[in-house]
């Protein structure tokens, strides 16, 4: 028999407060149709995208993350240094080591909280979710920040028409601490690796090491170009739309839930159209409030949930105790979807 004693942690876990950081740059489409041939209508009707954010020098990834957390702790109450565990979804932060976490645990003025990043794409936030309710209800963390943050203005190729206009700049975050009721459902989560091409870095970092700059994509003035993201878009569009339509139904039967039981609806924030085609699919009530948040923020990555969520919550058009479905997918492929009580 085990010596092992058992673990003394809370029967559940729930999202206890909730904040989001935008940078304080507007870009309108007719910025980025200064480097693409398109049109405004195009990238409307495309992706349902009128502005987004990016940030500035300033407004670092452990800039905005700190902003963000420190509304999303006040908003649960309680004090940084109560915070046990900082978990970190991003894939704009260029150094390799040490993780931008420990950063961020250090400033936000926590008591030496484990630390750490992870790279999830725009499934992130969902991975992070699971691995807080897992730390809470296993007894090594009372309080766990979840951070999804990404500055992808810097890993975008202006000149790029399937991708210049996606993405954006932001952070959310949210604590997530004890519960005596279940508030965070069973995650259905998964990744499909043989689709790892369809989005991904155009170059690897070593390839500037090397200096090999006759096999570095060029722009056209005839410059080394910075690594970006690329994606074959109609083959996510597909998969998203027709994949993670089931991946939300199983994250709502394992919850013992039906579309009628949803008050909200917080998938990534990616494209207008595969969300509507989502909502379409899973035969969503008309009283289920969905985020579209995309329209004025971009593809935030990692960053599109947590902030999706924070915006219906200060906007009074989801409330406190609102049962949510959250769903994350992206580059891997990876995607994560569970229901949440809202904070």
């Amino acid at each position: 028999m085990s010596k092992i004693k058992p673990s003394k942690g809370a029967p559940y876990a729930r999202i206890l407060g909730v904040g989001g950081y935008r940078p304080t740059r507007v870009v309108p489409n007719e910025v980025i149709l200064e480097t693409i041939d398109s049109s405004d209508e195009w990238i409307r009707s495309r992706s349902g995208i009128e502005t987004r954010h990016w940030a500035s020098p300033e407004e670092t990834v452990a800039a905005m993350s700190i902003e963000a957390s420190g509304k999303a702790i006040a908003d649960a109450g309680i004090d940084a240094a109560q915070i046990g565990a900082v978990v970190v979804s991003t894939v704009s932060h260029f150094s390799q080591t040490p993780a931008v976490a420990t950063e961020i645990a250090d400033k936000l003025g926590t008591d030496r909280a484990a630390a750490f990043d992870i790279s999830a794409g725009c499934a992130g936030f969902g991975y992070g979710l699971t691995l807080a309710k897992g730390m809470i209800v296993e007894g090594s963390a009372e309080y766990v920040l979840v951070i999804g943050v990404e500055r992808l203005s810097d890993l975008t190729d202006l000149e790029d028409r399937a991708t210049a206009f996606l993405f954006g700049d932001g952070a959310g975050a949210v604590v997530v601490g004890p519960s005596q009721e279940p508030a965070i459902g069973p995650t259905v989560w998964g990744s499909e690796g043989d689709k790892s091409e369809t989005i991904k870095q155009t170059v690897p970092w070593d390839r500037f090491r090397i200096g090999d700059v006759c096999e570095l994509p060029l722009d056209s003035e005839g410059n080394v170009k910075f690594p970006a993201i690329t994606q074959e878009g109609q083959a996510v569009f597909r998969w998203a739309v027709f994949e993670m339509a089931k991946v939300a139904k199983e994250a709502l039967d394992a919850s013992g839930l039906s579309p009628d039981d949803l008050d909200v609806f917080i998938p990534h924030q990616a494209n207008v159209r595969i969300i509507d085609s989502m909502v379409k699919t899973l035969k969503l009530p008309e009283h289920v409030m969905v985020a579209r948040d995309i329209r004025t923020t971009g593809n935030t990555s990692a960053a599109s949930i947590p902030l999706a969520m924070e915006r219906l919550l200060a906007t009074g058009e989801a409330k406190s105790g609102d049962t949510a479905l959250v769903i994350g997918f992206g580059a891997g492929l990876v995607y994560a979807a569970t229901v949440v009580t809202l904070p």
